[in-house]
């Protein structure tokens, strides 16, 4: 997303099941019993979308407190990928989400491609999604594993050193394992190269 997005939301008409305020701490906590939220454009296209069965809002701090979210990333009018986790919290005029425990992002690709994490955090006036913390994409060809990665709006997926990766044979079990340094996953041409620190080391593999 480029600078030129600003967010639209109307508050009171996006909350299902509102709780009344509470006074938390000193602060007005507004809870939300099924919260269904579509996050816009300037232009009017769709961006995310968040529900939560358990959620809360912090009037004073503009944040959101959810349970068990289940977000819906759009390119166009089409979902590209849907994330989901035990917690969030969407802070700073909803321009900043951070997931938290058993996070797990998928493509809707017919053979789909799942990413886990322990933690997700997407600033959307970033194109870059960055996850931390045991990380593992999976697909019907491939297990990669590392400790951080990040997603980038062309559809490539770095992973940080180190670096352990699975090649599966044909019967989808594991045919061997190697450790690198970063590697790069692409979703679209589901390809994965290995770039050594020195830049002489290099090898691409397409399956």
């Amino acid at each position: 997303m480029s600078n030129i997005y600003r967010l639209i939301v109307f508050l009171p008409l996006l909350m299902v099941g509102c709780a009344p305020a509470l006074i938390d701490e000193n602060k007005v906590i507004q809870k939300i019993d099924s919260l269904d939220m579509t996050i816009f454009s300037k232009s009017g296209d769709k961006i995310y979308s968040i529900t939560s069965t358990k959620s809360s809002y912090d009037i004073g701090e503009l944040k959101f407190e959810l349970k068990k979210p289940t977000i819906n990333i759009y390119k166009g009018e089409k979902t590209k990928y849907i994330i989901t986790s035990e917690e969030s919290t969407l802070s700073e005029n909803n321009k900043l989400l951070k997931l938290k425990g058993n996070v797990k992002l998928k493509t809707l690709k017919k053979n789909e491609d799942i990413l886990n994490a322990d933690n997700f955090i997407w600033n959307i006036e970033n194109t870059n999604y960055l996850l931390e913390g045991n990380i593992r994409f999976e697909n019907q060809n491939i297990i990669l594993n590392s400790g951080k990665a990040k997603l980038g709006s062309d559809n490539i997926i770095e992973f940080f050193n180190p670096v352990k990766y699975i090649i599966k044979d044909e019967n989808n079990e594991n045919k061997y394992e190697i450790n690198s340094e970063n590697a790069f996953y692409n979703l679209n041409t589901e390809s994965v190269s290995f770039e050594a620190k020195d830049k002489r080391v290099k090898s691409i593999i397409y399956f």
